[in-house]
């Protein structure tokens, strides 16, 4: 029998009381403010989601797997990740669930444990550390950059697209951290550069990543093009 839970508040204070966290691997960089579609069907992922519904705030923590695959375990897994609250759980039967997550707060892996029966870790949560000023200029440029290159790939294609469109709204926010994550969700990069975003210490490095990673897709573009 399919049955559906969902959340639509957390709780403040249930994390700084938890000292270890249930624990996913993904093969991808996932980002504060992103959504996650998982599907699950490992027994030892439904055990984390189990354990994550009984709690009072169902949240998990995401990592990059740096080496392996997602299946079957004996990766190797990223020391920085983010936290995922589920928003929604669709229980399938048999062990399978469908869960809609949010992406929050990024942590630092402080220690991993024993996957038992599912990874686990002790974390701190990683706020933005201080650093130089951000000159907002400099990601005005990321943006109009991120823009030449989709007009330069519509070009290619011949087809017509508004390239602005890639940028639009990505700092309606006001927060220019959560401006810079959006705008790196919204530019199709290699999940090295993505985890650079997310583990940069300050707001001033992670736009330095981010200037960084549209230089290297800027490149793969043009030199796949020039084939």
């Amino acid at each position: 029998m399919t049955s559906v839970r969902w959340w639509t508040h957390w709780s403040a204070n249930w994390f700084s009381d938890v000292p270890t966290l249930p624990m996913f691997p993904l093969e991808v960089a996932m980002l504060p403010g992103e959504e996650l579609p998982l599907r699950i069907f490992e027994p030892r992922y439904a055990a984390l989601v189990q354990a994550c519904l009984a709690a009072e705030d169902p949240v998990f923590g995401v990592v990059l797997i740096e080496a392996g695959r997602e299946v079957g375990g004996g990766d190797a897994r990223s020391d920085v990740g983010a936290l995922a609250r589920i928003a929604e759980c669709v229980d399938l039967g048999t062990g399978l669930y469908q869960l809609r997550c949010a992406m929050a707060e990024r942590f630092r892996v402080i220690e991993w444990l024993p996957d038992d029966p599912y990874p686990k870790a002790v974390v701190d949560l990683w706020g933005d550390e201080s650093g130089d000023p951000v000159d907002v200029a400099a990601i005005r440029d990321i943006e109009d950059r991120m823009v030449g290159l989709f007009e330069r790939i519509a070009t290619a294609r011949g087809a017509e697209v508004n390239a602005r469109d890639i940028v639009r709204g990505a700092d309606d926010s006001g927060d220019i951290a959560t401006w810079l994550y959006t705008l790196t969700a919204r530019l199709p990069m290699g999940q090295a550069d993505r985890y650079a975003v997310l583990a940069a210490p300050s707001v001033a490095a992670r736009v330095t990543a981010l200037s960084e990673a549209v230089d290297t897709v800027v490149a793969m573009v043009e030199f796949q093009l020039s084939e």
